[in-house]
């Protein structure tokens, strides 16, 4: 059985997308960010970057979520989480690391200079240029989405599942106030019976 490392809301939610999705049996093995768990031996063993998730497949050790959702649709070809045709492979990777590098990251600066940081690190001025610089990458996504149900072609996609978690995530930023179909479009995709828990969800089930 497959083991993923990770606790939600973390990127682990990610992957646990993808594995829902599947159908595939797996132990969501919890790591205590807080407590330092990741910074162990036997984790950074797994993982010298010491960052979740992390799936363990047989002799297979995968990081980084968006590898780990190619991974997993790769090798479970028959749900056609990948385009057939190399155009459309070619978008689905497109839409992949513009999320991760385009929105993603501002939204990890903000995370980093409002708790994640100590006090004397942070930085609120780039709180305030991360903000803007992800606003303008939502818009370009906006535009992208006008008229489509999904990132990349006619179908449910890896680039789909990725963009879920991350436009979650600006939700929680109030981020989306100016991108109607994109707050739709998360609507839509976490009403999937096999959606995990919202960043939101996650939260409130640590601390009841």
């Amino acid at each position: 059985m497959m083991k993923l490392y990770g606790t939600p809301p973390t990127r682990a939610l990610r992957a646990v997308w993808l594995l829902n999705e599947l159908g595939l049996e797996y132990e969501l093995v919890p790591v205590d960010l807080m407590q330092g768990e990741h910074l162990q031996p036997d984790f950074l063993a797994l993982n010298p970057a010491a960052k979740v998730p992390v799936l363990v497949d047989g002799n297979h050790v995968i990081t980084e979520s968006a590898a780990i959702q190619l991974y997993l649709a790769e090798k479970y070809p028959q749900a056609g989480f990948i385009p057939s045709a190399v155009e459309g492979r070619a978008q689905m990777h497109r839409w992949n690391f513009f999320m991760v590098t385009e929105i993603e990251q501002p939204l990890w600066r903000i995370a980093r200079h409002t708790f994640l940081y100590p006090d004397e690190k942070r930085l609120p001025q780039d709180v305030d240029q991360a903000r803007q610089e992800c606003r303008e990458m939502l818009a370009v996504l906006e535009r992208h989405m006008q008229e489509r149900e999904y990132m990349v072609g006619d179908r449910l996609s890896v680039a789909d599942f990725n963009a879920a978690y991350t436009l979650d995530w600006a939700n929680e930023e109030n981020l989306l106030d100016a991108a109607p179909r994109l707050r739709e479009y998360l609507k839509a995709m976490y009403a999937r019976p096999t959606a995990p828990p919202t960043i939101a969800e996650a939260f409130a089930a640590m601390e009841s």
